[in-house]
C-alpha cells in the first residue's frame, strides 16, 4: 500500500466527498429540501464519513485513525439506511438510490480494507509528517 502523505490523498477519502457531493445534490431537489429532518441527517452523516477519515489521519497515532475509520464506516452505514427512507418516499429516484448506494457501499469496504491493513501493521503505531520541523 502506498504512502499517503495528507488525506487528501486517501482514495477512500476522494470517494467519500464525492459521496458527500453527491448528497447535497439529491437532497437540494424541491421536496427532499423540504424534509429538514432527513435532508440534514443525511448530509450530516455524509460530512462525518469523511470528516473522520481526515480527523482520524490527522491524529496522533495509528490506534486513533482505526477508531475515526470505524466512526467513518458507521456514518456510511447510517447514510445507506436513510437511503432507503430517502428512496421509499419518492425523493430520489431509483436510479438515483442505486448509485448513492452503490458509492455508499465502496466506502465503507474501502475502510473495512483499509481498517484491517492498518491493525496487520503493528510497528506503526505513530503518525509521522516527513519533512516537517517544528520550533518550539
Amino acid at each position: 500500500m502506498t504512502t499517503a502523505k495528507r488525506f487528501e490523498d486517501l482514495e477512500v477519502w476522494q470517494r467519500a466527498k464525492e459521496l458527500t457531493s453527491l448528497i447535497y445534490r439529491l437532497s437540494s431537489s424541491a421536496a427532499f429540501a423540504r424534509d429538514f429532518g432527513l435532508r440534514d441527517q443525511m448530509r450530516r452523516a455524509s460530512v462525518s464519513v469523511m470528516s473522520n477519515i481526515a480527523e482520524g489521519f490527522e491524529s496522533q497515532t495509528q490506534v486513533l485513525f482505526i477508531q475515526f475509520l470505524g466512526r467513518a464506516k458507521g456514518s456510511a452505514g447510517e447514510l445507506r439506511a436513510q437511503l432507503y427512507i430517502a428512496f421509499e418516499q419518492e425523493y430520489i429516484t431509483g436510479d438515483e438510490f442505486r448509485s448513492a448506494i452503490s458509492l455508499a457501499e465502496l466506502c465503507s469496504k474501502q475502510l473495512a480494507r483499509l481498517i484491517l491493513y492498518l491493525e496487520s501493521q503493528p510497528n506503526s503505531r505513530r503518525m509521522r509528517e516527513e519533512g516537517v520541523a517544528y520550533d518550539v
